[in-house]
């Protein structure tokens, strides 16, 4: 059923917004736990290419944030954003509890664990800031991109923003995490900031058909195409 605003106005009931925030949510999760502590490398044209295995995961949120603030505006894909933020602080905080448990004597794995999850902490940390301030400024960025050209233009949006964000996020994220870790030379962290900015930028160009097919379809059952014309950009601002 549909609310009503703090002004009086019907609140909009969408079907596919709390989907595209639990898929949103998932895959910020996975590429911040899962994928940054191992630099992986494979070989282009033979010529070895070093990155950060999230790089596998975390291009996809950043595309699901450009199709939040598209079609529901940069208010409705600032809670997203906040939800996500919330979500890394509880992965976090459970990951630190369970690698702190005694390992059973039988149990040979705790060095494995730790040396997969011991980081965490500061991985978290790192990668909260690195997402707060990336995310913001992705969202800022194309929601008043979209404005500015009427709406039209969709594809340079979606990439300027991507390049705003993941510019903002990549100096921020390595640096912070790894940086005098131990966990890998330093010199492997800045080379993975720029691998990392390259390759999410150019996963954001490769996926561009699929962001303009979601982008339709929600915009289409949906019956929204947001503009941030009087919107306030505050990102501790959560009402619509």
């Amino acid at each position: 059923m549909n609310t009503t605003t703090a002004a009086g106005q019907p609140r909009r009931a969408y079907k596919y917004y709390d989907l595209v925030m639990a898929a949103f949510v998932t895959i910020l999760i996975c590429s911040n736990l899962i994928g940054p502590a191992k630099a992986a490398q494979v070989s282009l044209f033979g010529y070895p290419i070093t990155f950060g295995a999230g790089v596998l995961f975390f291009p996809i949120s950043y595309i699901f944030g450009d199709i939040l603030t598209e079609v529901y505006g940069y208010a409705r894909a600032r809670k997203v954003i906040w939800s996500g933020f919330a979500a890394l602080i509880f992965a976090a905080i459970m990951s630190a509890v369970i690698v702190a448990l005694p390992p059973a004597p039988d149990w040979p794995n705790q060095h494995v664990y730790e040396v997969a999850f011991g980081n965490t902490w500061r991985v978290a940390l790192a990668s909260m800031t690195a997402y707060f301030c990336g995310e913001f400024v992705n969202s800022f960025v194309l929601a008043k991109m979209k404005v500015w050209t009427n709406g039209k233009s969709m594809w340079a949006r979606f990439v300027g923003s991507t390049i705003a964000g993941e510019a903002v996020d990549s100096s921020i994220f390595y640096p912070l995490a790894f940086l005098g870790s131990g966990i890998m030379p330093d010199e492997l962290v800045f080379k993975l900031v720029g691998a990392q900015f390259i390759t999410k930028t150019l996963v954001e160009i490769v996926l561009l058909p699929v962001t303009y097919r979601i982008t339709a379809f929600l915009k289409k059952h949906e019956h929204e195409d947001y503009y941030d014309r009087d919107t306030d950009f505050s990102p501790f601002h959560l009402t619509n």
